[in-house]
């Protein structure tokens, strides 16, 4: 059994993990200094693959940016029987992390839009914010990335982003704060100039008063 294998197994997947890349060693000699900075010993028997699972970990999170999100809106579709009201998806979930201190940030998206003469297929707009969260981020630019990327390609009436997150850099570290959210919101066209259109889409994100 090759060692990839059996690592794998150790891990306890449960589905076939994808073929291992290939780690340079001046990042896996970063990480062991990392763990000798800490204070452990990257030679000790739990630590000896750490290094590699590190920066192969690593890679994933970073995923965003060998993505361009803009092509995840270049198909649209103009036959909707006429709809030109607002396409929301609330509560996707993502993962990213803090330029400052690489600690995870983990939240929740609303996207919306009112459309002009077109729609994209829902599970695009999940596909722009993970394009852009799996890189290293602030929230704030997050937000506005993901409102600016829907407004420049789908060309819509409105936008409105809402992002609701924690991030480990406050909740786990430096003033260790946990439970505390964070939100930030983007609105553009009719949702920024239009007051009942603003309060429409944020009563129907369930975020009346929050953003």
């Amino acid at each position: 059994m090759s060692e990839d294998h059996e690592d794998d197994l150790n891990d306890g997947d449960l589905v076939a993990s994808s073929p291992k890349i290939p780690v340079p060693d001046d990042v896996a000699d970063a990480v062991k200094t990392l763990i000798r900075w800490a204070g452990d010993d990257p030679a000790r028997e739990g630590l000896l693959d750490t290094p590699l699972r590190v920066a192969r970990a690593w890679k994933e999170y970073c995923a965003g940016y060998e993505d361009d999100p803009a092509r995840h809106l270049s198909r649209v579709f103009e036959e909707v029987g006429g709809y030109d009201d607002i396409v929301l998806l609330k509560d996707i979930p993502f993962q990213s992390h803090c330029e400052h201190h690489m600690a995870p940030i983990i939240g929740r998206a609303h996207i919306a839009y009112l459309p002009k003469n077109h729609v994209v297929g829902i599970s695009k707009l999940a596909r722009v914010l993970h394009g852009f969260a799996r890189r290293l981020q602030v929230q704030e630019r997050l937000t506005a990335e993901v409102a600016d990327c829907i407004w420049d390609n789908l060309k819509p009436q409105g936008v409105a982003v809402v992002i609701e997150a924690t991030h480990a850099c406050m909740t786990a570290r430096g003033v260790r704060t946990p439970g505390v959210g964070m939100v930030t919101s983007r609105m553009m066209g009719v949702f920024r100039e239009d007051e009942r259109s603003r309060r429409e889409i944020l009563a129907l994100m369930d975020m009346q008063g929050r953003a």
